[in-house]
């Protein structure tokens, strides 16, 4: 039986650290994070976290080991809906990061807790 998205999801956040906004600001200053926005760069030109690093969801896994080669860099990811970000934490899981979150809130609170 095939699986909705949100179904896929919710199952795979299970298994994630996921934060707020303001949490992943805050960490990210503690511990030298990175915050990544997996949207494609035609959404980041529109509307962008500041600070925040473009990497689309596509091309991540090969682009963070090339800029970030340490399995203990804090990483937190996010996206217009959190669904991308759920997928993109998955993979970076899988390639063998040790520290990755998804910020649960929406762009607008990102951006604005990233002033």
């Amino acid at each position: 039986m095939l699986k909705t998205i949100p179904e896929v999801v919710a199952h795979a956040r299970e298994s994630l650290t996921v934060v707020n906004a303001e949490e992943a600001v805050q960490q990210a200053q503690q511990h030298n994070g990175v915050i990544i926005d997996v949207r494609e760069p035609s959404e980041f030109s529109d509307k962008s976290a500041k600070g925040a690093i473009n990497i689309p969801r596509g091309l991540l896994e090969m682009k963070m080991l090339q800029l970030y080669p340490d399995d203990q860099q804090v990483i937190f990811l996010h996206c217009a809906t959190g669904a991308r970000a759920v997928f993109s934490a998955e993979q970076l899981k899988r390639v063998g990061y040790k520290n990755v979150s998804v910020i649960t809130s929406c762009i607008d609170d990102i951006c604005n807790a990233c002033l």
